[in-house]
């Protein structure tokens, strides 16, 4: 049976949710996960919450969440932190193996791969305007964000944009390095794999 992966990111029809399908899906493969995993790319954290619920009650394929935290996660289930953070209740019948968080955005998943960034972003990309935390789970979202516009700032590509950047960057990040930086991409992957 296939699964059902309900990501946060893309959105529209076009070009965005495509790039995002893609790069999940470049990402999971390259994981080594091989199982067969079909991303949907929902836009918004909440229409990838409904989109997940509707398909757990539809009883279909297996279905898996992943958004990101937006914040620290200081709880042992994700579903705490949803529920504490978004006010959404854990649709009955789900486990913790279906959802899964981005801690604390996808972004952070790129501090863990500085080459990646060198690499996509070139001539005149400062790392060093990266935060330095190696938990990179423990980097504010707003310090993400705003060191990854400061890196990039004199590139070619241009200063980081989220719609604009995201997806070529996440098809590029070496899963290995995602999963030693971030405890939880590497619990989002194992369960992907089991």
């Amino acid at each position: 049976m296939s699964i059902l992966l309900y990501v946060e990111g893309g959105g529209s029809k076009g070009k965005v949710n495509t790039d995002c399908r893609k790069a999940f899906q470049s990402f999971i493969k390259r994981a080594g996960v091989n199982q067969s995993v079909r991303v949907v790319a929902c836009g918004s954290r909440g229409d990838a919450f409904n989109s997940f619920e509707r398909e757990h009650r539809r009883g279909g394929q297996q279905a898996v969440l992943l958004i990101d935290a937006d914040s620290p996660v200081t709880t042992q289930s994700p579903w705490q932190h949803i529920q504490s953070n978004h006010g959404w209740n854990r649709p009955r019948g789900t486990s913790d193996k279906q959802c899964h968080l981005m801690v604390q955005i996808m972004e952070s998943w790129f501090l863990a791969d500085v080459n990646a960034l060198e690499s996509f972003f070139g001539t005149g990309f400062r790392s060093q305007s990266l935060p330095r935390n190696p938990n990179i789970e423990d980097v504010l979202k707003e310090d993400v964000e705003n060191g990854l516009k400061r890196a990039s700032r004199d590139t070619g590509p241009g200063e980081y944009n989220k719609g604009k950047h995201s997806f070529n960057i996440l098809a590029m990040l070496d899963p290995e390095k995602v999963k030693k930086a971030s405890p939880h991409a590497d619990r989002f992957i194992k369960s992907l794999s089991s």
